[in-house]
Order: structure tokens, then sequence, then C-alpha cells
């Protein structure tokens, strides 16, 4: 097989604050070994690759040509990214298509032919070469779409279960609960029969947990949220909460609901309950400060949960029934939906850039490559 030439998304920091973002074309050799080589027919644009796509530059005032973006990142964020000046990083952590050609290993040669989902940074392009084992077949009938986004909101869903199990916990607070990952959080839970409450942050969001059947569902804009968080958290038990907004006071919100729960079913002790409160940040839908009131006495902590690591803290066994999982319930489970579907090309317009970027919730953007 001679090499395969295709275009790729590349976003570079420069020394001078300036941050350029741009299609590279790219030159592929025949694959080798155990690698494969996918031609990418659809990749989700997830929170996570926006991070590394734009970081906090200033794309309102930036200069949108054709197939680049050049915009000014803040001096504070330029330093705090100094590791990256210099470095062309590609973007896009999951998507799926077909693989055209394989290196000699077996379990490479099993794939030629079949649609995949794949996993392993740099989807943002018209074609991947990667290791076969960063990649899951789909199963018979299933387009690229409905597997584009079949590892990270689907297994980080399943990882706040078993992070719950693993923690002792027997139910969960969720909040952003209406985006495509809360909305596959809802079906596991129903599923698996554990108590969730989900916090929502407007009627329309509340709407759609509603006819998913969700049961404890809370909207953070009504002026009785606290209360009825509160009553939530005391109808599930929930003493673990997992949360996509990051900054503001909703973490120290849900914390002080949970003491005020348990401390109820405890001696009074001025340390508060000596049940351990768990709260995770996992977004940043919010990039303002963590502000934390501390009225939840001494036992709790907050941490940081990543998808990536958590899987590496997985056992192999685990890990397979999770993806099984993920493969047998695809278009049910696992549905994602999307507000768009853009070229490489349209993905460096200056509207549809400032409508991705704006991060609502439930309005993913898919990359169709080709």
């Amino acid at each position: 097989m001679s090499d395969t030439h295709g275009l790729k998304l590349l976003s570079t920091l420069d020394e001078d604050g300036r941050l350029v973002v741009e299609l590279a074309e790219e030159t592929l050799p025949a694959p080798k070994g155990g690698d494969v080589l996918v031609r990418l027919e659809a990749a989700p644009i997830n929170p996570s690759d926006l991070a590394l796509l734009f970081s906090a530059a200033d794309l309102q005032n930036a200069d949108y040509g054709e197939g680049r973006i050049v915009a000014r990142m803040p001096e504070g964020a330029r330093r705090a990214l100094a590791g990256r000046v210099g470095q062309p990083m590609v973007i896009g952590n999951e998507g799926a298509g077909t693989v055209i050609a394989a290196g000699e290993a077996p379990e490479a040669q099993a794939l030629v032919g079949k649609r995949v989902a794949v996993i392993g940074g740099g989807m943002f392009a018209q074609y991947r070469l990667i290791g076969a084992d960063a990649c899951m077949a789909l199963p018979a009938g299933a387009t690229a779409e409905q597997g584009a986004s079949a590892f990270v909101n689907p297994l980080t869903a399943l990882g706040f279960v078993e992070t719950m199990k693993r923690g002792g916990h027997k139910a969960m607070v969720h909040t952003a609960a209406a985006s495509n990952l809360g909305q596959m959080l809802v079906r596991i839970a129903q599923e698996d029969g554990i108590p969730l409450v989900n916090i929502v942050r407007n009627e329309a969001q509340a709407a759609i947990l509603r006819g998913l059947g969700a049961e404890h569902i809370v909207d953070s804009s009504k002026d009785d949220f606290p209360p009825q968080l509160q009553s939530a958290i005391a109808a599930t038990g929930a003493t673990i909460a997992f949360d996509a907004i990051g900054g503001g006071a909703l973490i120290s919100q849900i914390l002080h609901a949970m003491e005020q729960v348990v401390s109820k079913d405890e001696p009074y002790s001025r340390y508060g309950s000596n049940r351990i409160k768990q709260a995770y940040i996992y977004g940043g839908l919010d990039m303002s400060p963590t502000i934390l009131t501390r009225s939840f006495g001494f036992a709790w902590n907050i941490g940081g949960w990543l998808l990536f690591p958590f899987l590496q803290s997985t056992d192999a066994e685990t890990l397979e029934r999770l993806r099984r999982r993920v493969r047998d319930n695809l278009t049910t489970t696992f549905a994602s939906h999307y507000k768009a579907r853009i070229s490489l090309a349209e993905a460096l317009n200056r509207d549809a850039v400032l409508d991705y970027n704006a991060r609502r919730t439930g309005e993913k953007y898919l990359i169709v490559p080709h």
C-alpha cells in the first residue's frame, strides 16, 4: 500500500501568545505490525477537546481566514500553557470510521474492512494511523455517527458508577445532567437501580430528563433550589457527586445539603457528621473559582475525576465488561445526539466556533471529516 494523504486540524500556541488553529496536510505511511489505518467518518467535539483546541483564547476578536484561525491567548493562560508553546497539537479524543489497511499482526488484520470506534487523540482528521487495541469493532449495521461517541461519554458515565461503588456509596448527584453524558447516566441508573439526583440549569433541561423518566430533577436556577436539593438527597441517600460545572458555589451547596441530611441520623458533634461526603469535579463549564463555604463538617473530600486515569486504574476484566456493555447498547443506553454536523473546514468558521465553544448543555457538534 502506498502512502495516504489527508487533512487534520492542528492547534499551536506561539511564544508571543498567538494561538494558531489550522488545517494541515499530512502523509501517513502504510500500517505495520499491530497498527491499522482508519478512514475517519465522524468525530464529536467534546469539552475536553475544546480545552486543547482553543483553551482561553479570545475567539470573539480572532482573525478568521480560510482554513485558519489566529487568536490571542491571555497572558495568564499563556504562562499556564508554557509546556505546549511551539508544539502543534492534534485534536479529537475519539471518532469512528472504517479500517482500510492494517499491519501484519492478526489483531490488526482482523479489523480490515470493519467500521470501528477509535480513541487515542488526533481524530479531527481524515485518516488516523493507530494501534488495533485503540479500536472497538462496531455492531453490524451501526453507523459511524452512532459509534463516534462510543468511548468518552459512555465510559465516563460507567466510570462514575464504578467509582461510586468503590467508595462504598449507594447513590449519586450529577450536575449538567441534561447533557449527552447525563442522559446516558439516567438510563444506566434506571437499568442498575441506582438512585440519582439530576441537577439542571433551566426548565428546558428538566423537561428533557422528565421525558427520560428521571425521578429526581432539581433546577439550580430556581429560588427554592437549596431545599429541593436537600429533599432529593434525603430521598436518595446520595453521598457522592460528579460535577461538570467546576466554578461557583454549586459543589459547596451539594456538600452542605448532604451534611444536613446525614447529620440528622448522628449525635451532635461540633465537627459535623462522620459520614464521608465526596465530590468530584470532572468538567469546567464555569471556569471561575470554585467557592467553598465550609458548612459541611470535616468528613468530606473534593477531587478531580478524569476518564483516562480511571481507565488506567481499572483491571482488564472490568474494562472489557464496560466496553462490552457500551458495544451491546450503543443505539439505546449510550445513544448520542448532535446539534450540527460540520466538515473540518467548517469547524474553523467563526459562527460555528463561537457556537460550539459556548459549551451549552445538550448541543454537541459532530465533525464529518470527508
